[in-house]
């Protein structure tokens, strides 16, 4: 069936995240993605002119997807507690209903292509320093983003192992409850930096 391009183009994407997240970049093939969706190669190719150029957009596109969920999540919370439960939730849904999505943007293979890991860093970090501003705690810009560091590393953490095949856990709303409720009090646990005393 012919699609407009844009149709295709998303098709192209969800197919290729699929087949990457289970078979790593090397291993899957241009003539894989495009037999499994239905295409010729030369229609494959007038999307996405390599397959690097293709698994740099679907890092990108799966990463915006992330971050969106994340925003919009907190965006329509009304407290501070709120945020930190609906930010977890929205990450462990994430991680739950897109599991290749999770696989291709967390997977340790990723780190060793430094233009991938790059990628993938800069969502990392965009998500830390949307957090960041979400922390309200009487503390400096920097000791915010190391707590939000840190919050974005504990969800990655949970995300893995919740993403494992033979993981036991793996329903979102159980898990942002017991990880919102950690970082929820370790956060307020935060005391305001006091000036260092002189000598």
């Amino acid at each position: 069936m012919r699609l407009p391009a844009d149709q295709r183009r998303r098709q192209l994407l969800e197919v290729a995240r699929d087949l990457f997240a289970a078979g790593g970049f090397h291993p899957t093939s241009m003539d894989e993605i495009a037999e499994r969706a239905g295409v010729t190669k030369p229609v494959l190719y007038q999307h996405f002119p390599s397959k690097r150029a293709l698994y740099l957009e679907l890092l990108t596109d799966t990463g915006d997807q992330l971050l969106l969920a994340l925003r919009s999540a907190t965006q329509r919370a009304t407290s501070g507690r709120e945020r930190v439960e609906a930010g977890f939730l929205a990450y462990f849904r994430f991680v739950t209903d897109s599991r290749a999505g999770f696989r291709l943007l967390f997977g340790s293979a990723i780190r060793t292509d430094p233009e991938f890991a790059r990628v993938v860093d800069g969502v990392v970090r965009a998500a830390a320093d949307a957090i960041s501003e979400l922390i309200e705690i009487p503390a400096s810009e920097e000791h915010r983003r190391v707590l939000a560091a840190a919050l974005v590393g504990m969800a990655e953490s949970v995300g893995r192992r919740a993403s494992d095949a033979s993981a036991i856990e793996t329903d979102p709303e159980r898990l942002a409850r017991w990880i919102s409720e950690l970082a929820w009090f370790g956060l307020r646990g935060v005391r305001a930096e006091e000036p260092s005393q002189l000598p």
